[in-house]
């Protein structure tokens, strides 16, 4: 049986609003009814709209924060003066561990910063990443990071093997899940001295992952690895350029079934395929990002994700907590240490 998990969470974060937070935990709760959550935010806010829903009377305890981090709000400036904030109050609950996690839709930089002064990143590893999950052709596919890190160093990049890989295998059920390098090409001689130089090191070095090697953008949807590893700066780049070729697809196709009478009757026939090709292009289905490599696990919902998405970012941090990432990233690093420190002597 899963353990019981409790979940921290920025209500005032997002676009819409902490009505759309609320929505989310009935939902979660439906899936996941032995959790937890402590919700942070304004309590003259957040209070009349629990009030509307009974079931969550003994799984909410509500705490009062009386300001909130803003979209337009700089990390720099927001982690000296944002203690009383809703993200701050959420993050702080897993460092004291009286949560297992912490999800907000805020402000992504800010949340990045905030969980970095505060949880610190597991040693060994220098950066955090932000991993997110993919549909391709053959399931499910994790690529890191789309986000944290603007640049990234061989040692790096081979930190964010390491991580996508446990990540992969807590949270996708993989036994032992297939690794790749993003980039301009197959052909070794292809790409920059970061690039070359990880794969050197996870080619020559017998550490414990099964590596791939180089792949291309194409061949992330294609699923020919399990987790697609990059510096944020080309994640991030390809991670919303491929929501929005979803969403172009979803656009066309919904023009081209309305055209006509004869499409309009096409598509009443093949609603139950055309809704399964909706859900998977939803960009909702990814649950938003994942910041791994801290001493502790904190979830980024999309900024402007509705009820249905928060709930899948609430569902992934709940599975995320029963898996116990971190033990296993831990573990990991801790056996490659000195495989990867021979490495960069040589």
């Amino acid at each position: 049986m899963a353990r019981e998990v409790t979940v921290s969470i920025d209500a005032m974060g997002g676009d819409a609003g902490p009505g759309i937070v609320v929505a989310a935990l009935v939902r979660s709760l439906e899936r996941q009814p032995g959790t937890l959550f402590l919700l942070h935010g304004d309590e003259a806010v957040l209070a009349p709209l629990l009030a509307k829903s009974p079931k969550l009377k003994t799984r909410v305890t509500l705490r009062h924060a009386p300001e909130r981090v803003t979209m337009a709000d700089k990390p720099s400036q927001i982690v000296r003066r944002g203690q009383n904030t809703s993200m701050w109050r959420a993050i702080e609950c897993v460092k004291k561990g009286e949560a297992d996690v912490a999800v907000s839709a805020g402000n992504t930089g800010a949340l990045m910063a905030m969980s970095l002064l505060q949880l610190r990143t597991i040693e060994g590893i220098s950066r955090p990443a932000i991993a997110s999950i993919w549909p391709t052709m053959k399931g499910r596919t994790v690529v890191l990071d789309v986000g944290a890190n603007v640049t990234a160093t061989a040692e790096q990049l081979v930190d964010f093997a390491v991580m996508g890989e446990a990540f992969a295998h807590a949270v996708l059920n993989l036994e032992r899940p297939i690794v790749g390098l993003l980039n301009v090409g197959s052909e070794e001689m292809k790409g920059n001295d970061a690039v070359k130089g990880a794969a050197q090191i996870l080619r020559t070095s017998k550490l414990p992952i099964a590596f791939h090697g180089f792949v291309e953008g194409n061949d992330i949807t294609e699923g020919l690895v399990d987790v697609v590893v990059t510096d944020g700066f080309t994640g991030n780049i390809a991670l919303k350029t491929a929501e929005g070729a979803a969403k172009l697809v979803a656009r066309y196709l919904s023009l081209a079934l309305r055209r006509s009478l004869l499409g309009m009757i096409g598509a009443f026939f093949a609603r139950g395929a055309l809704n399964a090709l909706r859900r998977n292009l939803d960009p909702r289905a990814s649950a938003g990002g994942i910041f791994l490599g801290l001493n502790g696990v904190v979830v980024k919902a999309h900024g402007g994700t509705d009820a249905i998405g928060f709930a899948g970012a609430l569902d992934m941090a709940i599975n995320m907590a029963q898996a116990d990432i971190n033990a296993r990233i831990t573990r990991d690093r801790s056996i490659i240490d000195p495989v990867l420190e021979q490495a960069v002597l040589t």
